[in-house]
């Protein structure tokens, strides 16, 4: 009986391991998940079409519409380690390679809150996007 239970988990963990991962080409059903399970997220592969970009401290923030504040947007956020070796890999910065393409993305997506600011000061407004953080070069994967 004490050997049991360890080999349910090992026999369990291998099976987990296998499960396929939720592939979503649909961005109004990601934000929709996203926005359902919020503050979690919906991890999978997502395949989306990159319309616009934009750079913030070193940050790329990849948009599936042309104004990021679209509802309909979904944002893959490259953190600036990473946005540094797609620039190596691809000779130049993500910002501009992955425009008008079509990316899969690996990774969470999730609901965030955007507050607004006027003339510097932060205002009793907000606005959702859905972001998916990039944290890993492995993550984001060119399709065409």
């Amino acid at each position: 009986m004490k050997y049991l239970l360890p080999a349910l988990f090992l026999f369990l963990g291998g099976c987990a391991s296998t499960l396929p991962t939720a592939q979503y080409t649909n961005t109004s059903t990601v934000i929709a998940a996203a926005a359902e399970v919020a503050p979690d997220g919906v991890t999978g592969e997502f395949i989306l079409p990159i319309k616009a970009s934009g750079v913030r401290r070193g940050k790329v923030f990849l948009n599936t519409q042309l104004d990021y504040r679209d509802q309909r947007s979904i944002t893959v956020a490259i953190s600036p380690e990473v946005a540094a070796k797609l620039a190596e890999q691809h000779g130049q910065s993500p910002a501009e390679f992955f425009i008008n393409k079509d990316i899969r993305v690996k990774g969470t997506a999730r609901r965030v809150t955007i507050d607004l600011f006027c003339q510097g000061r932060l205002m009793d407004t907000y606005y959702y996007q859905t972001h998916i953080e990039v944290t890993n070069p492995a993550q984001i994967e060119l399709l065409n």
